[in-house]
């Protein structure tokens, strides 16, 4: 786990801290599907600007993941440029419903980078992570790869529960 102590850096309003870090990332479960970011240490770019109300933290980083594709199941590999932004109320309120000027990631002066950057790259995600943008996927009669050996199946009318509306189309 990466994290930041704020106690390491003394801002007072419009000052900017920049530097340069390894976050770590786990590996992410998606669809009961296993994505392992490569490099698991990302190089980020990481800043935190002080304003009269509050903290605004920065990260940007490129990430990798690999993973199966959710059509054929082969290797997919997916490429994410992310920039993700925090911010920090000077003095969080108790008040119900405040709870969005404070950032989740912050815990006793301790910025956990990980986190965040698990969850941003978590958002980024498409819906589908396919190996190429025109995966055929499986068939759905053999389970061979399309991508492989394109075919297709001869239909079978076996079902006799399907005769009446078959006879219906033959009269047409």
């Amino acid at each position: 786990m990466t994290s930041f102590s704020l106690r390491q850096v003394k801002l007072r309003p419009g000052e900017e801290h920049r530097e340069s870090l390894e976050i770590e990332l786990p590996a992410f479960e998606l669809g009961g599907q296993r994505y392992i970011p490569v490099p698991e240490q990302v190089p980020a770019a990481f800043s935190i600007n002080r304003a009269n109300t509050g903290t605004v933290f920065t990260i940007a980083f490129d990430v990798r993941l690999h993973g199966p594709c959710y059509r054929c199941l082969g290797d997919a590999v997916l490429d994410l440029s992310l920039h993700a932004r925090e911010y920090q109320a000077e003095a969080p309120s108790d008040e119900p419903g405040d709870d969005q000027l404070a950032t989740p990631y912050l815990e006793n002066g301790n910025l956990d980078l990980s986190a965040w950057a698990r969850d941003a790259v978590a958002l980024a995600l498409p819906d589908k992570i396919l190996c190429r943008p025109d995966c055929a996927g499986l068939c759905p009669q053999c389970g061979k790869n399309l991508n492989d050996e394109p075919h297709e199946h001869e239909l079978t009318a076996d079902d006799s529960r399907w005769a009446a509306l078959e006879a219906l189309r033959e009269q047409i």
